[in-house]
């Protein structure tokens, strides 16, 4: 028929193409599957919009310390140091600000980066001792890291341990971390009737849930006098 013409796909490049094609066919639901798990979770959290500690990401393998702070000795003998999902799941929103750079010494307890949102700020404890041998500079253009990855692209920064062993010791690890998450925010609850009843007289229903449960980011609309209240009570 003129006008038309007919090609054969197995004397060109047209069967390579449908090689390609039907590899990447394959490929888009192996990646679904492998990174189904975080996604699930990050969307049950944002769904539901209750925090407990059944949503809250307790890795395997990290130490916890009292102020919130985790702790990840690498191969190299380094160790990275962030904030735990307790304290940024509080939060909501905020903004952070690093106080070191490469080569500043830090002793475990010394403040090491603010917390601002809206003009609340909270302050960050470094939980161990040593020289600080890299920062993440993506984190102050990038505060969302915290919330999508707070172990892994959410890190502050990297030290270089002075007493490993020393500093840990009183750490929580494994199932113990996720005990002690449980019961903190059990505690949690317990200090917003408290903290918001002292400052406003007013009942803590604006942070949870229908049946009692905490909402995500209770903190958020919360007045500084009460942060500075959690700031004794679980940071300090």
């Amino acid at each position: 028929m003129e006008g038309f013409t007919y090609s054969n796909i197995f004397e060109t490049k047209g069967i390579e193409y449908i090689i390609i094609i039907s590899f990447l066919c394959l490929l888009v639901p192996v990646w679904f599957f492998i990174s189904k798990p975080a996604k699930v979770k990050e969307q049950i959290r944002n769904a539901i919009n209750v925090l407990t500690a059944g949503v809250l990401r307790i890795p395997q393998g990290l130490f916890f310390s009292k102020n919130h702070t985790w702790v990840h000795l690498q191969k190299s003998g380094e160790a990275k140091i962030g904030l735990d999902d307790f304290l940024v799941s509080v939060i909501g929103d905020f903004k952070i600000t690093p106080l070191l750079s490469e080569g500043d010494k830090v002793q475990k307890n010394d403040i090491v980066a603010i917390i601002n949102q809206k003009g609340k700020k909270l302050m960050v404890h470094s939980p161990i001792s040593g020289e600080i041998v890299g920062t993440n500079a993506y984190i102050t253009e990038d505060s969302e890291l915290f919330n999508r990855a707070p172990y892994e692209q959410g890190w502050l920064y990297s030290v270089k341990p002075a007493n490993w062993r020393g500093d840990t010791s009183g750490f929580y690890l494994g199932k113990n971390a996720t005990k002690w998450i449980t019961k903190e925010l059990e505690r949690f609850k317990d200090f917003l009737n408290v903290s918001i009843g002292k400052h406003s007289g007013q009942p803590s229903m604006v942070t949870l849930q229908e049946g009692g449960e905490l909402r995500m980011n209770p903190l958020e609309e919360l007045q500084s006098e009460i942060w500075l209240d959690f700031q004794k009570e679980f940071l300090d």
